[in-house]
């Protein structure tokens, strides 16, 4: 178990999120950052999809209740445990009755705290992620408060790993030639592009985008200059997915996150693509986004960067495990 001590915000439970349910006009859910929570359960040797702890916000502080391997990943945070810091990006050990304490978050929007074996909640449609909207998943269907207690599954094989660090996903997979100081996110076209005349396709595209604080999990409303399609556009809902970006009457775009929900009417200018849609995830509030044009296959294509970014990390995980246990 590991009890909560003080938390802000939308703190909650996630894995990689709740899938094939959309039929019952059940969201996903999921991490916002999955390449995050991916890299901290390969490095505990965890089922990838096992469930960890979203963080926005800080201070955070939990109580370990017995001895066992965590990771932390995501957004940089300032970390401590017993005493000791704890970088970025970096598998340690807890002893029973160690208090862990994440401080300020300098870069980055979340950070996740994976455990071994992974946080136990019951699975509700396949997934123990939180859906804030229906109120399941997760603990109670709700964020995380002081006094929570968390089970966390036994690990397999036990715990007893050693400390270990890697390289930060953003860092890795940083995009050439980005604008300084805006983060870039690749979409394709969606389907009502067309009913935007080409002036406000360009201005769309030309334009940068602050996140603005309206902005969480849901979706994130952008603020810039009102792009709007040539002719008003009244749609019956249909179905959407995160990473779509919807244009509302105002002009404004909203691009929907991992708890969207499953149908809209808005039009739709554009999606970001899957493999771009953790950058979104970890921009901050205030920060500023651009939209680049990619074509679908090379949209399909770009997952292969962060595949091979994760293949690297269980190889080498693997390959110092085997080596430790030589020894």
């Amino acid at each position: 178990m590991i009890e909560i001590l003080s938390v802000l915000g939308p703190t909650s439970v996630q894995d990689l999120g709740r899938f094939d349910q959309y039929r019952f006009g059940v969201g996903t859910s999921g991490a916002m950052d999955d390449v995050a929570l991916r890299a901290g359960n390969i490095l505990l040797a965890n089922d990838e999809n096992a469930a960890g702890i979203e963080i926005p916000m800080t201070p955070f502080k939990l109580r370990f209740c017995r001895n066992m391997a965590f990771a932390l990943t995501g957004a940089e945070v300032e970390a401590e445990i017993g005493g000791r810091t704890i970088p970025p990006w970096w598998r340690s050990q807890a002893r029973a009755g160690d208090t862990l304490s994440l401080k300020a978050m300098p870069r980055g929007a979340r950070c996740y705290l994976t455990v071994s074996g992974g946080i136990d909640v019951p699975a509700v449609l396949g997934s123990r992620s939180t859906q804030f909207r229906g109120e399941f998943g997760g603990l109670h269907g709700r964020p995380l408060q002081p006094g929570d207690m968390l089970p966390c599954a036994a690990p397999d094989p036990p715990a007893g790993i050693g400390e270990l660090g890697i390289e930060p996903a953003d860092i890795v997979l940083a995009r050439p030639n980005a604008v300084a100081d805006d983060i870039t996110v690749r979409v394709v076209i969606a389907g009502e592009y067309d009913a935007f005349d080409g002036a406000t396709q360009k201005l769309f595209w030309r334009s940068s985008w602050k996140i603005t604080p309206q902005s969480n999990r849901y979706g994130y409303r952008l603020q810039g200059p009102a792009v709007k399609p040539a002719s008003p556009i009244e749609k019956r809902s249909h179905g959407i997915v995160p990473g779509v970006i919807q244009i509302p009457p105002n002009g404004q775009p909203i691009i929907q996150m991992r708890d969207a929900q499953t149908s809209g009417g808005y039009p739709k200018i554009a999606t970001v693509i899957r493999a771009d849609l953790w950058r979104v995830g970890q921009a901050r509030l205030g920060s500023r986004l651009r939209f680049e044009q990619t074509a679908y296959p090379d949209a399909l294509a770009a997952e292969t960067d962060i595949s091979a970014y994760l293949d690297r990390l269980r190889t080498n995980v693997r390959l110092l495990e085997e080596l430790r246990r030589c020894r």
